[in-house]
This record gives structure tokens, sequence and C-alpha cells, in this order.
């Protein structure tokens, strides 16, 4: 593969495609939608195919040479089973099950997978217009405009954790595993919400701990868990290995699985910069 670009030009050239995604999905969600159920039993609305079709559009122009590996692409068998050491991972509606019910807890999720690791994301929950970013070193939230335009940015970064850890799970796929988890911890405080907002509130230190002991494909949590190894997290298998991400992780399993997993905020990383006290709007009531 030739030379590519910084990680600061890529984080760029992804920032306006997720905009633009999320854009559409709330275009859709006004104009009315039908959902459908795919072979796995999972929904899927023409505000998932759209969005993609944005997504792939933009990455494709501009990293012509570097695969990508899409939830509906390979819903449809199109995407590559095989991508080497450098590779987009994209979700285009991460909560469709939220975003059906009139939820607003959904997200775009870009990320580019380097070695194993998630390097680069971009999280946009586009019904609270709040886009998350992530590269090494840099982490930020940017709040959008109602033509979802950047209007605001703050750095962010995970909290130091402290008694009751704050323990954020699922909203639609719980697990008894994860509940067995969670009351092992003894005394802690709970929130729920869907898609991978769950890793931004810990990125954002607002939680401590995302346990997950159920079934998610990298898609899923590679953008997520980009913007939180970024703001000073990690996210760890149950065996206590870094996860990592490409074809082949779970044996038996679709090349694209997760293993069960604890993404977790303040484990001697960095902490939260003073200011960064934005609240997740796409939270309230979780």
């Amino acid at each position: 593969m030739t030379s590519l670009p910084d990680d600061r030009i890529i984080l760029s050239a992804i920032e306006p495609l997720v905009l633009d995604a999320g854009r559409r999905i709330v275009e859709i969600a006004s104009e009315g939608f039908r959902a459908e159920i795919k072979a796995d039993e999972s929904p899927v609305t023409r505000a998932d195919r759209e969005a993609e079709a944005i997504l792939l559009s933009g990455l494709r122009r501009q990293f012509h040479a570097i695969p990508i590996v899409a939830e509906e692409e390979d819903s449809a068998g199109l995407a590559p089973r095989e991508t080497g050491d450098v590779f987009f991972l994209v979700d285009p509606l991460d909560g469709t099950r939220e975003f059906v019910r009139g939820g607003d807890d959904y997200t775009v999720n870009v990320a580019l997978v380097r070695g194993g690791v998630p390097v680069v994301g971009a999280v946009y929950a586009p019904a609270c217009r709040q886009l998350y970013l992530g590269r090494p070193g840099f982490a930020e939230l940017v709040e959008a405009d109602a033509g979802h335009r950047p209007l605001a940015r703050r750095g962010i970064g995970v909290r130091q954790p402290s008694a009751p850890l704050i323990v954020v799970a699922s909203r639609s796929h719980g697990s008894p595993a994860t509940e067995d988890y969670i009351a092992r911890l003894g005394s802690v405080e709970r929130t729920s919400i869907g898609s991978s907002l769950k890793f931004c509130l810990l990125a954002a230190g607002k939680a401590d701990l995302y346990p997950r002991m159920g079934r998610t494909m990298q898609w899923d949590t590679a953008a997520g868990d980009a913007v939180l190894r970024a703001a000073g997290g990690l996210t760890r298998r149950l065996d206590g290995a870094v996860l990592g991400y490409g074809a082949g992780t779970v044996a038996g399993d679709e090349p694209f699985a997760n293993p069960h997993f604890i993404a977790e905020g303040g484990h001697g990383g960095a902490a939260a910069p003073r200011g960064t006290d934005a609240a997740l709007a796409c939270s309230d009531g979780a």
C-alpha cells in the first residue's frame, strides 16, 4: 500500500462525512421510513443504507487504497473477508432499534484500524448534534448546529474512578453475564444508553466502566473505542488483553465479531481536562 495521510488529515476528512450522514438520517426520520428485518434478525432501514452510501462514497473517493468493512455491505456479502493491516470500519447507524423506536441515542461511526488498533474514530449522535472525535493524543467533543455543521469544540478526557463507580450498560442488549459482573462490583451508580455513546460517556469523563458480555461486531465498537483510547481509556477482553481488531479475532464466529469486553475510563491514563463538563444530551433520562 502507498503511504497513508497523517491521522490528523484522516480525521479531518472523516468529520464532514459523518456529519453529512447524520443530517440525512435526521431527514429520513422526519420523512418516515419502514424497518426491515435482516437475516440476523436485526432491523435495518433506508437511513442505514443511505447513510452508509454517503460514508463509503466519501471514504473511497479520498482513501481509495484503504479497504472498508461496513455493516450493510457485510450483510449483503460485499465486504472484504481479509483487510490487511490498515482498514476502515463503518457502522452507518448504530442503535437502529433506538432509531426505529423514535429514540435519540443512535450514532454514525467511522474508525480507522492500524495494526489491530482503532487509531482514528468519529462518533456522531445526530439527534443531539454531538460529535466525538479521537486520534492518538487528541480527543474532542464537537457541538453541531441545526444544519449539522461544527459550532463549538472542546477537549475531553476520562476521569479517574472514584466511589461509587458509574457503570454504563446497553439499553437494548443486556445479558445475565453482564448483570452478574455489575452485581459483583458492589455499590455502583448505573446508567443505560444505546449505541456507541456508551464509549463516549467514558471518554467524556461521565462514567467509569462499560462491561459487555454479549455479542457485538467490530463496526459497533471501533469508532467509540478509538475515541475512548484517545481520551485516556482502554478496552480489554475478559482475559485482560487489550481488545484487538481484524478478521478472525473470535474463533468459530464471523470474521469481524468481537469477544466479550470491558471498556474502562480512568485506568491510569489521562484525566478529564478542566472545563469538560458538557452533558450528553442523548443520555438524558437514561
